[in-house]
Order: structure tokens, then sequence, then C-alpha cells
């Protein structure tokens, strides 16, 4: 007997992607497609080889191309509900923190805290109350991501078409990042790049956890000393030249200076005495962004990051 909460889909379905889609990695395009299915199952029925792009298995990260045929098998799903309304402050907040719009894309300066989509125990994150907040963008969708606890810039497509222009942006070298990372101890000089492999992992409690491995995905970040608190911490500059999950943070702490507030990542010692300065957050944010637009004007935006971090860095200049 099916369980009231719950509904299976009827049969094996299958789509045919049209330009809309092309570009889009194939666990996305599946975790819109399936409304309320977790990820864990999108995740195992692309790895049990379940879902099918032109009858062949695929892995999560395949883009998917014109043409493609995908099969998706029977899946259960939660039974459709009202859509979780995001209070009136969290709107506000983010209206508030918009840093460029136009027809076609907009840019917000996450704050710390905040995950970027609901799901895995989270009712909603920032794309659904951007939804709610600009009911009138059908297609509206998450550009890329942030980790819940990072703040800073984001970029969210209103069009189909600015997010494959900006996906293309992304696997090119059309998008320039820089984040500002506090960290402990005093990051020298001469560590201007740390070039370490990456692996995920995923825990069996479903927690992802990367790892520098040799095995790994090839990953760089550069980073350049911004200001010293005596050999207490440092704040960096951390630009990312490949995008890989958790990548700043991981390269940190293998460098010897893990981010203050990180809670997988980071030491405990140095995390609890900036939290006993107010800095109860973790200290990584994103604040510059550039990009070519489709008609070939340059976006470039900065996002402060809020009074939290600035006192506290205030204190430990102070305490130095």
């Amino acid at each position: 007997m099916t369980e009231p909460s719950a509904n299976i889909t009827a049969s094996v379905q299958t789509d045919l992607i049209d330009e809309g889609h092309a570009g889009q990695r194939i666990d996305n395009y599946l975790i819109t497609r399936l409304k309320g299915a977790p990820k864990t199952l999108v995740y195992r029925i692309l790895r049990k080889g379940e879902v099918r792009v032109n009858k062949g298995r695929i892995k999560p990260d395949y883009r998917l191309k014109v043409g493609d045929v995908i099969r998706i098998p029977p899946v259960r799903l939660p039974t459709p509900e009202e859509p979780v309304l995001v209070g009136q402050g969290i709107l506000q907040a983010l209206q508030d923190n918009i840093l460029y719009e136009d027809k076609a894309l907009i840019v917000i300066n996450k704050p710390a805290g905040l995950a970027v989509h609901g799901g895995s125990g989270v009712n909603f994150g920032v794309i659904e109350a951007m939804r709610q907040l600009r009911p009138e963008c059908d297609q509206m969708e998450l550009v890329h991501r942030l980790d819940r606890d990072t703040s800073g810039c984001l970029m969210i497509a209103k069009k189909r078409s600015m997010l494959r222009h900006l996906h293309a942006a992304l696997r090119g070298d059309g998008v320039t990042k820089c984040y500002m990372a506090l960290v402990s101890g005093r990051w020298p000089a001469t560590t201007k790049r740390v070039h370490a492999p990456l692996q995920k992992n995923n825990l069996r409690s479903g927690e992802r956890m990367v790892e520098v491995n040799a095995e790994g995905k090839e990953s760089l970040t550069e980073f350049k000393v911004i200001q010293r608190f005596g050999d207490t911490a440092t704040l960096v500059e951390a630009r990312p030249i490949t995008g890989r999950t958790h990548q700043i943070r991981v390269h940190a702490r293998h460098a010897g200076h893990p981010i203050a507030g990180d809670p997988k990542y980071g030491d405990d010692t140095f995390t609890q005495m900036i939290r006993e300065m107010g800095g109860k957050r973790m200290f990584l944010h994103a604040f510059s962004l550039s990009v070519e637009l489709a008609d070939g004007s340059l976006m470039a935006v900065q996002a402060q990051p809020g009074p939290v971090w600035d006192r506290t860095l205030a204190r430990l200049e102070s305490h130095g």
C-alpha cells in the first residue's frame, strides 16, 4: 500500500532535450524535473544507471545536449504540497541585498547561514525565496552555488538564455570570482598558490566531505595576503582558478591555515577564539564577481561582508 505522503511516477518517462536545457548538468536537470525528490535519490538513480541518456549511463556532471533522449525511471516522490512561504523579513533582506539586476540576471549578496536551495532538512533557500520575490520570472534558476555558511556574490538567471551563457562562461575563463577568508596563523607571503587535487567523498551519514587526494580532480587556488593580525590570524584574498566543491576551504586547511568558523575543515580552538570575539559565522565571503554578458558588456559587482565580519576584524586588530 502506498504511503499517503508519497506518490510513485507511473512508468518510465522519456524526455527530449531542447535548446532551453542544453548545457545544464543532468543532476541539476533531474532535481528540477523531479520536484520534491531528495538529492540523495537523484544521485542514487544516476549512480545505479537507472537514468540513461541516449541509452547509455552517464555521470552526474554530464552536460545535456540538444536532441539528447533521457530515460527517467519510476520514482517515489513526496505528494506535492503548497510551496513554503518565505517570511517577509528574509524576502526584504534579499531585496535589500540585490547588487545587480536586469531583465535576465540578478546578483545578490547572499547572507551567511542561508542555503542556496531547499532540501536535506532545509525548507527553503535563496532560489525559493527569489521565486517568491519575483513570481513573474518563471524560468529563474541558480547559475552557481555557494555553501550555506559562505556569504557574498551569487548569480541567479531569470531566463534560460542567460543561464546557458553564464554556464558557458563558468566552464571557460569568462567569470572572475574573488573571495576573502580569515584563516588561522600567519599565512606566508611566499604561499601564493595551492595546487592540490581534490576528491569528493560521501559519508554514510550523507554528509559530503572533500579531501586532497592524488586521484582527485586538478584544483588550483591563488592566495594573497590582505592583512595580518600578528601570528594569530590572516585575512587573505582567495581566487579559485578551478571550481571544485569546498575548494577554498580544503586548500586553506591543506596549507595549514584553516578558515575561522568552518564546521567541516576548521580548527576548533581557533574558531572558538573568533566566536568569543563575536565572530559567530564562517569567515569566507565572495566579495567580487565579474563576467562578460552576451551583449559584450562587463558586469562587475562587489559585496560587503557585513557588520559581524567587520566588528570581529576590528576586535582582532585591537587584540593583537
